[in-house]
């Protein structure tokens, strides 16, 4: 029986197809380049799993719909499923699953992966992302726990276990488990990236860019939003220390240089905007230029959290799909979505909030802020991600008239 490079077992049996396998597990876990290259692997084979690895890569790309490609990816796969080993054939129905829009199945499906394969590292990123999304940061946390003992030789394992004990408030054990993996592999970047919100939630600024500046120099290979998404912590360093230029130069030269397309990159480029106006930077410019590529997201309601950000970016632009978008985010009031409670508490309103504050109406704004906030972690996020809001509603308070 062949293994993949964790020691699973799988079907395939072409050196090739093994290898583009491997580099999707060592790619998705490490944020590394190399996961693209299974679409190239899967176009050339009927392997099950790899297909699936590739439909689910489609799916991860936050498109804000189904991408054609991970149904043609879905189509080749089940051309093979029935050959497929059983934890493959689990995993075909978590793409599944994702393609029908199911965040309760493919929680389902993943626990019954993980119960039986502790060592699936990518089911176990695949099922923390739907966690993070969603903001259930003890789910994430309880999950990586129960791999810990079959897959602690592993360095990814402590990353993912370092960033879930962050989100989840325990500062000492993230710390703990974020220098476990960089003992093991001083270059595993999502131990790097909880570490940075470790040194930022504890005040430890100096500290956190000195160790963000030193890694700056291994980033040139990751993934896009891995890439940008640290350079974007090192800005909020610089902030803390009021360096607004040099967190201004991280923009222009990091944050905003990679796949302007692609999700994590416009929310991060958006997130740091605003924190750099709130911080006296002139930035106008950037605003428009972020909006071009903004433009496109006028109907993306897949994600609460995503589709405030894009809005906040299309609205402070002017642009008129900024408005578009928000009529789109009011429609979406008693629905029967999966994420309901999180549009109905948190999206909506804030998505209002937004538009008021933009328009100067500070007491509306205050009043659809102060109805918001306390859901605020049911759009999913991180601590210092959902902290954008945060400074937006200190804002607000600023503006209003003191009272006597």
């Amino acid at each position: 029986m062949t293994q993949d490079v964790l020691n699973n077992d799988i079907s395939a049996d072409q050196a090739c197809t093994i290898a583009g396998i491997n580099d999707f597990i060592l790619g998705y876990l490490g944020y590394d380049l190399r996961l693209v290259k299974i679409l190239e692997v899967a176009d050339q084979s009927e392997d099950c799993l790899a297909n699936t690895y590739a439909g689910l890569l489609w799916m991860l790309s936050e498109t804000g719909d189904v991408p054609s490609e991970a149904r043609r990816y879905h189509e080749r796969a089940a051309q093979s499923v029935t050959s497929a080993l059983p934890r493959e054939k689990l995993l075909f129905s978590v793409l599944e699953a994702s393609i029908a829009d199911d965040p309760e199945a493919i929680i389902r499906l993943t626990d019954r992966i993980l119960a039986q394969w502790p060592r699936d590292l990518v089911t176990l990123k695949l099922r923390q992302y739907h966690d993070f999304i969603r903001g259930r940061f003890e789910d994430m946390l309880a999950v990586a726990l129960r791999s810990e003992d079959a897959a602690g030789d592993v360095a990814a394992l402590h990353g993912m276990l370092a960033f879930a004990y962050e989100q989840c408030h325990d500062l000492p054990a993230a710390e703990r488990s974020a220098r476990t993996a960089l003992a093991m592999d001083p270059s595993e970047p999502w131990a790097q990236h909880a570490l940075a919100h470790v040194f930022l939630t504890q005040g430890r600024i100096d500290e956190g860019t000195a160790f963000l500046e030193k890694r700056s120099i291994g980033w040139k290979t990751l993934t896009s939003f891995m890439d940008t998404h640290l350079w974007w912590h090192l800005a909020l360093f610089y902030l803390a220390r009021n360096r607004v230029s040099d967190a201004v130069s991280v923009y222009d030269q990091h944050c905003w240089t990679r796949e302007r397309s692609f999700s994590q990159d416009q929310v991060g480029a958006v997130s740091l905007l605003v924190r750099l106006e709130l911080a006296g930077a002139d930035v106008e410019d950037r605003w428009t230029d972020l909006a071009n590529w903004l433009a496109s997201r006028q109907d993306d309601v897949s994600q609460p959290f995503l589709t405030l950000q894009y809005l906040y970016g299309l609205l402070r632009a002017h642009r008129p799909e900024g408005q578009h978008l928000l009529r789109r985010i009011e429609g979406l009031s008693g629905q029967n979505l999966p994420d309901q409670r999180a549009w109905d508490l948190v999206g909506i309103p804030l998505a209002r909030g937004l538009n008021a504050y933009l328009q100067n109406e500070n007491a509306s704004a205050l009043l659809f802020f102060n109805a918001a906030l306390p859901h605020l972690q049911d759009i999913g996020g991180s601590h210092a991600q959902r902290d954008l809001f945060i400074q937006i509603h200190q804002d607000l308070k600023r503006r209003m008239p003191k009272r006597d």
